[in-house]
């Protein structure tokens, strides 16, 4: 089975535990650490994946590192530990956040621009592509692309929206030859 949809299983089961618990917040701040935590210390994952170690002593150290994460995320590691899985931590993280985002109806976007976007420009872009796409507010990360020329193209998920000058260039060129 898929990494990816294994993760989601596992993120899915957890973001239930955090609502029915009422600790969204909490969870979601300790799914952040925990994940930055991994990044910064690869040889973590390789210690817990050390054969000579017990199974105990894996957990021990688990405790031991995340010992201020709620009994939820804790758990959830644990099970992974014991199920050989823990690798799957950043990508269960994740997709963790993405269930969080998805409840609140936050969506991540992408907007490519020949120059900074001001804040107000990209408040502007949320209130109008929030609204086509089903959510209360985008997230939008500002990427410069200087063969854009001018104007925005916007990336939701697997949507594009594009406004650039190249782009409108590129459609009256196809115009011309078909």
């Amino acid at each position: 089975m898929n990494q990816e949809v294994i993760a989601k299983r596992y993120a899915s089961a957890l973001f239930q535990i955090a609502l029915e618990q009422g600790q969204l917040d909490r969870i979601e701040e300790d799914v952040r650490a925990v994940r930055q935590a991994l990044a910064e210390n690869g040889e973590f994952l390789s210690l817990l994946s050390y054969p000579k170690l017990s199974l105990d002593q894996k957990k021990a150290l688990i405790r031991e590192a995340f010992a201020g994460v709620s009994t939820p995320v804790q758990n959830t590691l644990l099970l992974l530990l014991e199920r050989h899985r823990f690798g799957l931590v950043p990508e269960l993280a994740e997709q963790f956040l993405a269930l969080v985002d998805d409840a609140r109806g936050i969506a991540k976007a992408v907007a490519y621009s020949a120059r900074p976007l001001t804040d107000e420009e990209l408040r502007a872009l949320s209130d109008v592509f929030a609204q086509k796409v089903g959510k209360q507010t985008l997230e939008i990360e500002n990427i410069i692309d200087p063969e854009l020329i001018g104007g925005v193209r916007l990336r939701i998920g697997n949507r594009i929206y594009d406004g650039s000058v190249s782009g409108q260039l590129e459609r009256i060129r196809r115009q011309l030859i078909g």
